[in-house]
């Protein structure tokens, strides 16, 4: 491989490195400023009258139940 193919190489890595960060692993190191965005949106939304077909909200299936 010569040092040409070598650099273009490189650069194309290292911008796909630069265009993922704020796409991808920003979020996942600090998820509060996102989790703040989907509260303030998801607001006024009533989740049960949105369900489509008469289906339950989501529930975790781990989480212990209340009796």
């Amino acid at each position: 491989m010569s040092w040409r193919s070598t650099i273009v190489i490189c650069s194309v890595v290292g911008g796909l490195a630069v265009a993922t960060y704020p796409i991808i692993i920003a979020p996942y190191m600090d998820p509060k400023p996102w989790n703040e965005i989907q509260r303030v949106s998801r607001e006024g939304i009533d989740r049960d009258k949105i369900q489509p077909g008469g289906m339950k909200v989501w529930t975790d299936p781990f989480h212990s139940k209340k009796d």
